[in-house]
């Protein structure tokens, strides 16, 4: 699957491959760059665009600006939103907030930001819910399968030079007992080793920062975009809501979806995976197991009202798989889209939530 935010003929995560970041980004799990279409003719002067580069990634922001308004002033605070989350969150900067956690002696307490509490919060609830299927703990392992900020690191598509013993991924295997929260005064408890990887669910956070930083400036048009995960804030010029595509990669085609107040993000081993023995290791870890999940799911697209859960309620489907993914997002009323590879092709299967959200795009 793939998804583009659809003002002309779109960009974002794309069928197209697009050219690898340098070795050491500045987020893990950011996959590669999004190329960007040009504007369409057609679209009304009112509607800009912003762009640019963070986490690794791209970024977007496309905003209503009748009175054309200065942007100078919204590239700001966009920049300054996605800095925060990698000063905080990034693994890939060794004095990032989440690094120094890493490194922390056992049985240490720390005050975190709020941003990064926040986010810790939200990773605990999906933990719980999932049954484990989500766990920010995962950082060792991510680390040992090649795809973590290691200096020795891998290069994406290929496989590490030894593999992960059975002995090993258990032995890596987050306890996410471990990791404990106080509310007063915002801390975390380092147990000792534990090694926090925040890739699923930070980007979707940054997108919620970006949307907050533009509200607070007085914007309420737009549509924000960070590495594939999108938000869209009230409406299009005339009054239409924003639209994205999604498309089944072996089909080529693609259908708008339409997006209002509402979030988008998608989960799938199209970027980050490596091919060993005759099997494809995705970067997706299932935190029960140790190792890469190994289904047929392709790819998941969840609809929320904010991307941080979006983004991590698509990790969590990911991980579980179709059948076990389908039931648990039934059963939380996630509207979700899932497309599961076989020999006939595509198989689409969407949530009774997304059916009654979208009953023209199933």
């Amino acid at each position: 699957m793939n998804i583009q935010v659809q003002y002309g003929q779109g960009f974002g995560r794309t069928a197209v491959a697009a050219a690898p970041l340098p070795a050491l980004a500045s987020f893990g799990g950011a996959g590669h760059a999004a190329p960007h279409a040009p504007v369409r003719a057609a679209d009304p002067a009112v509607l800009q665009t912003l762009v640019g580069e963070a986490m690794g990634t791209t970024w977007s922001v496309r905003l209503c600006n009748p009175q054309f308004t200065p942007l100078a002033p919204v590239r700001a605070a966009i920049e300054e939103a996605l800095a925060l989350v990698v000063r905080q969150m990034s693994n890939w900067e060794p004095e990032s907030e989440v690094s120094r956690f890493n490194r922390a002696p056992a049985g240490s307490w720390h005050a975190l930001s709020p941003a990064f509490f926040t986010v810790l919060q939200a990773a605990q609830h999906w933990a719980l819910a999932s049954g484990g299927a989500f766990d920010v703990g995962v950082g060792a392992l991510v680390d040992r399968w090649g795809f973590g900020p290691r200096p020795d690191a891998q290069a994406d598509h290929v496989a590490p030079a030894r593999m992960p013993s059975v002995q090993e991924q258990q032995a890596l295997r987050p306890h996410r007992a471990g990791l404990a929260l106080r509310d007063a005064g915002l801390q975390a408890l380092q147990p000792g080793g534990l090694q926090l990887d925040l890739s699923g669910i930070a980007k979707g956070y940054s997108v919620d920062l970006v949307v907050d930083s533009l509200r607070a400036q007085g914007w309420t048009d737009f549509l924000v975009e960070v590495g594939g995960e999108l938000r869209a804030s009230g409406t299009r010029p005339g009054g239409q809501p924003w639209r994205v595509a999604v498309a089944a990669e072996a089909a080529g085609t693609a259908r708008a979806l339409p997006l209002q107040d509402m979030a988008v993000a998608t989960s799938g081993d199209h970027w980050h995976a490596f091919e060993h023995g005759g099997r494809r290791y995705s970067h997706t870890i299932d935190p029960r197991t140790g190792e890469p999940v190994a289904h047929a799911l392709a790819s998941v697209t969840v609809l929320h009202a904010e991307c941080m859960h979006a983004d991590a309620l698509a990790t969590v489907l990911t991980v579980l798989g179709s059948v076990e993914g389908l039931a648990f997002a039934t059963g939380q009323g996630v509207a979700a889209l899932l497309c599961e590879r076989s020999h006939q092709g595509a198989q689409w299967t969407a949530t009774p939530a997304w059916r009654e959200r979208f009953p023209e795009f199933q």
